[in-house]
């Protein structure tokens, strides 16, 4: 029998989302990782594989935890609604206390070199599912008249990523909250207005 392991999985993931997100990729060393998990090598190894694979599955927590408001969002009822909640949950997330400022996606997205391949790859992949799911939420509001039957949905999604990324990169540069938010309404101010509750104009 394997000796039982020693520390708690899930505090040690944690531990280790939050060093990627401040430090991206490849700032991030094995020793960096398992001495902010609190864990050995063997027993990184042992747990989750390499790097690679660690890099992996604190990608997969931050976007069911921190990230989670993208899911959320396509709930919303309109195509303004999904908007404004990707937007507000994008200032939220980059600026939460406790937590580095910026995105865990952002900060391993400008990794450049060779060593930094395996995230960028992977957040691509991160990125073109995150347009995709929004893409087709859009496409929905358009069958359903609550976008206007000539909008691009696939045109919206990239829009509205390219703005959520810029909030986090001005968050990672400094800017506070209630920056942010003006960002993101000023962006909201520009969008299409929903169908199903504009009021219909008069004669």
């Amino acid at each position: 029998m394997g000796r039982p392991r020693e520390f708690d999985i899930d505090e040690a993931l944690e531990r280790a989302m939050q060093v990627f997100w401040e430090r991206g990729y490849e700032g991030v060393s094995l020793t960096d990782l398992t001495k902010a998990m609190g864990i050995t090598k063997p027993s990184l190894y042992a747990a989750f594989g390499d790097k690679k694979e660690l890099f992996r599955r604190a990608l997969e927590r931050y976007t069911e935890g921190p990230a989670d408001y993208g899911t959320r969002a396509l709930e919303e009822p309109t195509a303004r609604g999904v908007a404004e909640a990707v937007l507000r949950g994008a200032v939220r997330t980059t600026t939460r206390p406790g937590c580095p400022a910026g995105c865990l996606g952002v900060q391993v997205a400008l990794a450049s070199s060779e060593a930094g391949r395996p995230a960028h790859e992977m957040l691509v992949e991160w990125r073109n599912d995150a347009a995709l799911r929004l893409e087709e939420r859009f496409r929905r509001a358009v069958d359903e008249g609550d976008l206007p039957h000539d909008a691009d949905p696939r045109r919206l999604a990239r829009y509205l990523m390219t703005v959520t990324f810029g909030i986090a990169v001005q968050a990672a540069s400094g800017l506070g909250r209630d920056e942010l938010q003006d960002i993101a309404d000023t962006a909201l101010e520009s969008w299409l207005p929903d169908r199903k509750n504009s009021s219909p104009r008069s004669p």
